[in-house]
Order: structure tokens, then C-alpha cells, then sequence
């Protein structure tokens, strides 16, 4: 399994955002989202703040595979399911890393009702 190296975990880690892009059937990128981006350990999780129904979740579930952009690095990737004992971890670390918003903006990430729309991002092949 292809892992993240150290460089990039603490790059795409730091970056205030990330872009995100899944894959259309025919193989094509769709335009890229920008959201933000929590790392735990040598994981790197983005969360849909909009729930379930979020295009570019939906998109990004049903795909499977994508590209990501952030902190000078581009890379293909898996979306894949967090392990269940990563969200409060995850919920400390976005807390942690956008703490200069307000609590409101934070809570559209954070807590249990966003536990199932974590996607880990997984670098590919």
C-alpha cells in the first residue's frame, strides 16, 4: 500500500485548504472543491460540512478516486472510510487547526453528526 511520505503529511497537513477533484466514469477529473483538511497521526481526513447530500461528497463515494491539491503538493488519491477511533482525534485536530473561526463555522465539521461523512484520503498507487 502506498503511503503518504513525511514531507507531504506535514504539507498538505499545514495548508489552510485543500482541493479536491473525484473522478468522472470515463476517467476524467471534475472540477476541483475547496474545503479544509485535518491530519491524525500519518491520516489526512476531510470532512463534508453540508452532510451526506454534499455534491462533491456523494461524488467523491461513488468514484472512489480523485486528485488532491495542497500545500504545493498534487496527488492522486482513494477516498476511503475513517476508523472509527479517529474522530475525536480528528475533531481535536480541525479545533485545533481552524480555531481563528468562529465556533459555528468550526461545528460544521466537527462532533458526531459529521463522523459519517469523513472521507481519509489515501495516497494511490
Amino acid at each position: 500500500m502506498t503511503e503518504w511520505t513525511p514531507d507531504e503529511l506535514d504539507r498538505i497537513g499545514a495548508a489552510e485548504e485543500l482541493e479536491l477533484a473525484s473522478r468522472r466514469p470515463d476517467g476524467t477529473l471534475r472540477p476541483y472543491v475547496t474545503m479544509w483538511v485535518a491530519r491524525v497521526g500519518d491520516g489526512l481526513y476531510v470532512r463534508s460540512a453540508y452532510g451526506p447530500e454534499a455534491g462533491w461528497y456523494r461524488r467523491a463515494v461513488a468514484s472512489g478516486t480523485g486528485r488532491i491539491r495542497a500545500g504545493g503538493i498534487e496527488r492522486d488519491v482513494r477516498f476511503a472510510d475513517a476508523a472509527t477511533d479517529v474522530h475525536a482525534d480528528l475533531d481535536a485536530a480541525y479545533r485545533e487547526k481552524y480555531a481563528r473561526y468562529a465556533e459555528n463555522i468550526v461545528a460544521t465539521v466537527v462532533g458526531e453528526h459529521r463522523y459519517d461523512v469523513t472521507v481519509r484520503l489515501v495516497p494511490a498507487g
